[in-house]
C-alpha cells in the first residue's frame, strides 16, 4: 500500500470519529468560537506563533502540535479534523510531513476557509546531504525503518539538486522568509475581519521591525565572525537559515531523518571536523536527546549548546511564553559563540 492510500485510509476513519463526534456534541456548524472572534488552526508553532502575534486577542488560535511532541509522528484525531473543517484560517507548513492534509481539507465543508501553506510563502529550496551526512538515499518520513549505513561522502554542503527533488519544509528558519509569513497572515485577518485590519496592520509592522532587527544581528554576527562553520551532532532542519547568511555545515542527519543512531564513520568525520576547524561549539536542536552532540563535543573537547529551529518547542518553555523571536535571539547569543 502506497504511503497516499494509507494515509487517505486513516484520514477516512478519522473523518467518519469526527463527523459522530460532532453529532454527539450537537454542533451548530458554525465556524468561529461563541464570542464572534476569527478561528484560525496551525499545524505547528512558527505559525501558530506568527498568527497570535498579529491577531492578539482579536482571534481564537489553536496548535495542533502539542509542546514538547515530535513533529514528524503527528497524526490528527477527530478533534483535530473538527478544529481544522470549521475554522475561519487554516495555516500549515505544505510539505511531505502534512500529506495527511490533502485528505482533510478535501473532506472539509467550508468553502469560506483561507488556507496559507508557508512553503508557498516564500521561494522553496531542495533537501541536500552534505559532506559526512548520513546517505539521503536512506532517509525516510515519519518513523521508517533505516539500515545501518556508511555517510555519504561526494555531497558538499551548498550542492544543488537533490535525486528525488524533495523540498525542504522548514522555511521559517530564516527571519527574512518568516516575514513573508507574517504578511500572508496579516493579509488574510484584514480580509476576513476587516473591522480590525488597522489592528492586526499595527501588530505586523510592528513585529516585521523585530523581526528585521533579528535579521540584521544575524547578518552582523557573521560579517564579524573569524569562521563560517557550523556543526550539528543532530538533525539539520536549518538550511533556509545557513542560505540566508552565508553559512557552511557539517551534520549527522538531514533535517526530517527518522534516525537518531548515526554510523561510526558519521562520528568520526564530526570529530575530525571539529578538531581541524577548531569549531568551539557542537549544536544540537530542541526536544533532542543530544547524545551524539556530547559523544562528539567530548572527543573534540569542545562544549555543546541548544540552537532551536522552533520547529516546536518544550512543554516548559511554552509555558513560560517563550516566542518564535525569543528563540532566535537566543540563537543569536549560540551563532556568536560558534562562529568565533
Amino acid at each position: 500500500m502506497s504511503k497516499t492510500s494509507k494515509f487517505s485510509g486513516i484520514i477516512s476513519l478519522l473523518l467518519a470519529a469526527a463527523i459522530i463526534a460532532v453529532m454527539t456534541a450537537g454542533c451548530s456548524g458554525g465556524k468561529r468560537p461563541d464570542d464572534g472572534r476569527i478561528s484560525i488552526v496551525a499545524t505547528i508553532f512558527p505559525q501558530y506563533d506568527f498568527a497570535r502575534r498579529i491577531a492578539g486577542d482579536r482571534a481564537d488560535v489553536k496548535m495542533l502540535l502539542r509542546p514538547g511532541m515530535e513533529a514528524h509522528s503527528y497524526e490528527p484525531s477527530p478533534k483535530d479534523i473538527i478544529g481544522i473543517s470549521k475554522c475561519d484560517l487554516f495555516l500549515n507548513v505544505g510539505g511531505e510531513s502534512e500529506s495527511w492534509l490533502e485528505a482533510v481539507l478535501e473532506s472539509a465543508d467550508n468553502p469560506d476557509m483561507k488556507i496559507i501553506s508557508a512553503m508557498d510563502c516564500v521561494e522553496a529550496i531542495e533537501e541536500e546531504t552534505s559532506e559526512g551526512m548520513q546517505s539521503r538515499e536512506h532517509h525516510h518520513h515519519h518513523g521508517d525503518e533505516e539500515d545501518e549505513h556508511e555517510p555519504e561522502t561526494d555531497h558538499h554542503h551548498g550542492d544543488d539538486g537533490e535525486e528525488d527533488g524533495e523540498y525542504d519544509e522548514h522555511v521559517w528558519t530564516s527571519p527574512m522568509n518568516a516575514i513573508a509569513i507574517v504578511n500572508q497572515i496579516n493579509r488574510a485577518l484584514c480580509e476576513l475581519d476587516p473591522d480590525n485590519a488597522e489592528f492586526y496592520c499595527r501588530n505586523t509592522d510592528e513585529y516585521v521591525a523585530e523581526l528585521t532587527e533579528l535579521d540584521n544581528s544575524f547578518r552582523e554576527t557573521v560579517a564579524g565572525s573569524k569562521r563560517n562553520l557550523l556543526i550539528f551532532g543532530d538533525r539539520f532542519p536549518l538550511l533556509y537559515f545557513v542560505r540566508e547568511y552565508g553559512l557552511d555545515y557539517y551534520a549527522a542527519f538531514p533535517g526530517c531523518a527518522a534516525e537518531t543512531e548515526p554510523s561510526a564513520a558519521t562520528v568520526a568525520f564530526l570529530i575530525d571536523a571539529v578538531k581541524r576547524e577548531k569549531v568551539p561549539v557542537v549544536l544540537y536542536i530542541e526536544l533532542s536527546n543530544h547524545k551524539v552532540a556530547d559523544a562528539i563535543a567530548e572527543s573534540a573537547g569542545v562544549r555543546t549548546a541548544q540552537f532551536n529551529t522552533c520547529h516546536n518547542i518544550s512543554a516548559d518553555d511554552f509555558a513560560a511564553g517563550e516566542s518564535y523571536l525569543s528563540l532566535m535571539t537566543a540563537n543569536a547569543d549560540i551563532l556568536r559563540e560558534a562562529l568565533n
